[in-house]
């Protein structure tokens, strides 16, 4: 099972419609309070987050998953618009297993996550 968090539905909508063709169990999410209630009954493989949403941002839900002795085991994609050095360290700080940044190729999203 994927788990995607993301606050645009396109974005959203596209992920889980590539994944799903793909041969994916996928479950999307427009917020990060919805992804949480959502742990509680059933636990992905995988999750892919935006960072930048409202609310909670994907650092501090990718932070928050990995230092949970439950949820550490959970590969992480970061799957966002901000570029640069800095945010891609603060990703793989906060615990991510990857950071891609938008726009994307959706044959490498694919292929990272054949490879976890």
């Amino acid at each position: 099972m994927i788990y995607i968090v993301e606050d645009d539905a396109a974005i959203r909508e596209l992920e889980q419609y590539a994944l799903q063709s793909s041969g994916y169990e996928v479950t999307s999410f427009e917020s990060s309070e919805l992804f949480w209630q959502a742990m509680h009954a059933a636990e992905p493989e995988l999750v892919i987050l935006d960072v930048m949403m409202p609310g909670m941002d994907g650092f501090e839900l990718c932070l928050r998953l990995k230092e949970n002795m439950k949820t550490s085991h959970i590969f992480i994609i970061l799957l966002t618009a901000r570029t640069g050095d800095e945010n891609e360290l603060a990703g793989y700080q906060s615990g991510a297993d990857c950071y891609l940044t938008k726009p994307f190729n959706m044959d490498i999203l694919k292929n990272r996550i054949q490879h976890l």
